[in-house]
């Protein structure tokens, strides 16, 4: 048995206490015998053993078959080589040589091995760099009104003070997101820093050549010219050089993510709502560096007069149906436009569409579902007017169910079906949508044609006016006069005489 310095140590404080040898040896994990070595001054300090108590048993085939294979392929794991031993030698090692195994690749690797990559600490400086990256709440499900919200978070962070920015993403990492959501941060921050720093985003940076060499993209050194900040990335593969910003992902989302158990709910009855949300939590961590965000402001470049074009543009006309066709979803617009060519400015979030200078409608961007190539967003009162004038195209319609509100109207419809003819269903629905129309909340109506489904009776427009409290207009009295015939004999004598 080998011992150490502490043994020895405790062995002879015991002693010297009064205590016997027996006892001693006892409390310090040795033999009595080797408390004897210790007394006699036996016991040699650095006495290191250099020969093998047991035989190898890796001997016959370490040198000459998994020297040259760690050296051929070093990715080879112990495991896999004992594994390959185990084919080859039936019988011969068992898996008991698995820590064996282990620990001799692993001293060989220390001592062989390849050499690996080193990190570099760097020295920030104040106003130097701002840093932009995209990430993602895993395994946390939030909803908007009970639907889920597939989204990403835009993160922006200062290098220096720690500044930073979250923005909802409704769709993927693309330019106008990096566009809009560094320009808002920019904006909140008060000032343009020197240099911007991103991965290897495609909506930022494209290859050039064979050599991986990489230049910004048009638009987006547009946007870097127009705040005055130099674009940088860092290489491909090597997130953690952009590990100011990628480090903070996970301070920030374990902030988010308590703050959501605290509040109870992940359910937000708005899109704004959750982004006011992700604001407090962010502003709430700026609060603990605002003392060095004070001091890098110092240091920023005033920003711009006005902000840089954060949205695709695209020309797109108006088809018969009154819809039409952006990035694989098809979008109502109002049939006044029917046969127009529109321009349509494209951000995350939205769209906007023009004629000429004038804005002529606007909504929210849609996305096809995962899973599918292609949406639709159909607002019914585009088409209302247009379908009230041929309710019988109502039923047959390849956009019926998109022209439906939503799914409370979805299966009202269905109701309205086991109640009438496809047709008559189809012109009572028209109506109803022409009602709803008129209404800030349609689901007034909603209610009303709920109401009349329940209650036995006559299911036709008439019945529905009347739950929703609507009177019908009285028919005008109309006084007809009737001519004397007279007057005609005197029109045919006339036309008569002329012949």
């Amino acid at each position: 048995m080998t011992l150490n310095t502490s043994q020895v140590s405790y062995y002879m404080t015991q002693r010297k206490k009064g205590i016997t040898q027996h006892i001693s040896a006892m409390k310090a994990g040795i033999s009595v015998r080797s408390g004897r070595r210790i007394e006699k001054g036996e016991w040699a300090k650095n006495s290191v053993r250099h020969w093998r108590t047991r035989k190898d048993p890796l001997e016959a085939v370490w040198d000459s078959m998994l020297v040259p294979l760690l050296k051929e392929r070093p990715a080879l794991t112990p495991t896999t080589l004992l594994e390959m031993l185990q084919d080859k030698y039936p019988g011969q090692y068992p898996n008991s040589l698995r820590r064996t195994m282990q620990r001799r690749v692993r001293e060989w690797k220390l001592q062989y091995g390849a050499e690996q990559e080193v990190m570099f600490r760097q020295r920030h400086q104040p106003g130097l760099r701002g840093l932009s990256d995209f990430t993602e709440l895993k395994g946390v499900v939030v909803t908007i009104a009970g639907k889920l919200l597939a989204h990403k978070l835009y993160h922006f962070r200062l290098e220096w003070s720690h500044w930073s920015w979250m923005r909802v993403v409704l769709g993927g990492e693309s330019f106008s997101a990096l566009a809009e959501g560094l320009q808002e941060a920019l904006g909140q921050l008060g000032g343009v820093p020197v240099e911007h720093k991103t991965d290897s985003l495609r909506a930022a940076w494209k290859q050039q050549g064979e050599d991986g060499r990489r230049e910004l993209t048009e638009r987006y050194a547009a946007l870097c010219q127009h705040y005055g900040m130099q674009g940088v990335h860092n290489n491909a593969g090597r997130g953690h050089e952009n590990g100011s910003v990628e480090s903070a992902h996970g301070h920030l989302k374990r902030r988010i993510c308590q703050a959501l158990i605290l509040r109870g709910s992940n359910d937000f009855s708005t899109i704004e709502e959750y982004q006011a949300f992700i604001t407090q939590q962010v502003m709430r961590h700026n609060r603990n560096n605002q003392d060095l965000v004070k001091e890098e402001r110092l240091h920023l470049k005033p920003l711009p007069l006005r902000r840089s074009a954060d949205y695709d543009e695209l020309t797109v006309r108006v088809s018969r149906s009154s819809t039409i066709n952006v990035k694989h979803v098809v979008y109502s617009v109002p049939s006044r436009l029917v046969g127009q060519l529109l321009r349509v400015r494209l951000w995350d979030d939205r769209l906007s569409c023009y004629v000429g200078s004038s804005e002529v409608m606007s909504c929210p961007r849609v996305r096809p579902e995962k899973g599918k190539t292609r949406a639709r967003r159909i607002d019914f009162r585009h088409v209302i007017d247009s379908l009230a004038k041929k309710p019988g195209a109502f039923c047959h319609a390849t956009l019926r169910n998109d022209i439906l509100p939503d799914d409370e109207w979805r299966r009202l419809w269905r109701r309205l079906c086991n109640h009438l003819e496809p047709d008559m269903a189809g012109r009572l629905m028209v109506h109803a949508l022409k009602l709803a129309a008129g209404y800030d909340d349609i689901s007034v109506v909603a209610k009303g044609m709920e109401q009349m489904l329940n209650t036995p009776g006559n299911v036709d427009l008439h019945r529905l006016m009347r739950f929703l409290g609507i009177k019908e207009k009285a028919l005008p009295v109309v006084n007809v006069k009737q001519h004397n015939l007279s007057s005609y004999e005197q029109l045919l004598r006339g036309k008569g005489g002329s012949q």
